[in-house]
């Protein structure tokens, strides 16, 4: 059995690659640890594979390092198909721009050991910005897998709907298999849409459907590097409305299909609270580019539900995968 298996999705990450990989290939402490990395191609078109064969020429054989094509497009995919690849008892997800601590490798694994009762654990992120971020980016942060809570281990909340993101993030497979649909509503950001949360709906169902506990570790430290173009409002308004898009499926998973309507409602109202409060502080032209992203945001939340239903999202077929011996493995239609 593999301790871990380190899972790296990337589509044309050519060039964020070589960073990732480097610091993997140099981890410290490991001895007497079985582990791999795994590099999933999202159907990327440019020198992606060739970047991977290039580093295993000279990786050594004792940690392999793995390539595979996903051609469905959308980090679900690539997430869903490194899960059926990896025999390892722990999964751990990088992105293409986190560049992990050099013992991140010996702290995922250690934290399950000690926490035998973690079903996934997030990792403490740091900013690493290119150009100086928008005055007050703190707000919004946290939408950048940015998590700085301390140095001391935080249970999530199981009464909330607040789960951490999928960079950096480790998994038990079991754990996963058991809980996380074949097929989730979301995909994740594909050309042409900006709609997002698939991570957070993914882990959704271990936290609210399981007894599996989720923490935030942050002994596992990761930089998450962020290029200027990301900063414009280009790219941040569309990708603010796509997280409020998506709201409704990550809203709804764990809650009972009649009580639904109700929670729909309530999270409209709410919503539109909190819009008018915004254009009541702002205006109606927003010019401060971090509310303008809060708007999109709540713009997003509130046609969510319509959103989703008239594009086909709410009309896939969720499947849960069935363990040997597992109580799980009903068929819930979404």
């Amino acid at each position: 059995m593999i301790d871990l298996t380190v899972v790296i999705p990337t589509y044309n990450g050519e060039k964020r690659l070589p960073d990732v990989l480097e610091k993997l290939r140099s981890q410290v402490s490991t001895e007497g640890l079985s582990w791999e990395v795994l590099v999933v191609d999202n159907n990327s078109s440019d020198g992606t594979a060739a970047v991977v064969q290039q580093f295993q020429k000279n990786w050594s054989q004792q940690i392999p390092l793995r390539y595979i094509l996903e051609t469905k497009q959308g980090a679900a995919f690539a997430r869903q198909r490194s899960v059926r690849e990896s025999q390892a008892e722990l999964i751990g997800f990088l992105d293409d721009d986190n560049i992990p601590e050099l013992d991140w490798v010996k702290q995922a694994v250690q934290f399950a050991r000690e926490h035998p009762q973690a079903g996934a654990y997030g990792s403490q992120i740091h900013g690493c910005f290119k150009q100086e971020p928008p005055p007050n980016f703190s707000r919004i942060q946290s939408f950048f897998a940015i998590i700085e809570w301390g140095d001391e281990p935080i249970r999530y909340n199981p009464q909330n709907n607040l789960v951490p993101p999928s960079a950096g993030l480790v998994v038990r497979r079991k754990v996963w298999l058991q809980f996380v649909p074949e097929n989730c509503i979301l995909s994740g950001r594909i050309q042409g849409s900006m709609l997002t949360g698939e991570d957070l709906e993914a882990l959704s169902y271990i936290h609210h459907l399981s007894n599996w506990e989720i923490w935030y570790n942050p002994a596992m430290q990761i930089d998450h590097k962020i290029p200027p173009k990301r900063l414009e409002a280009e790219y941040l308004i569309p990708f603010f409305r796509g997280i409020g898009l998506s709201r409704y499926v990550t809203r709804m998973v764990g809650v009972k299909p009649i009580l639904r309507p109700f929670l729909t409602t309530a999270y409209w109202v709410n919503d539109s609270r909190k819009l008018l409060l915004h254009v009541f502080r702002y205006g109606l032209s927003v010019q401060d580019k971090i509310a303008a992203c809060e708007r999109a945001l709540l713009i997003g939340s509130l046609n969510s539900f319509c959103y989703l239903w008239s594009n086909g999202y709410l009309k896939r077929r969720n499947r849960h995968r069935q363990l040997p011996n597992s109580p799980v493995g009903v068929v819930v239609n979404e």
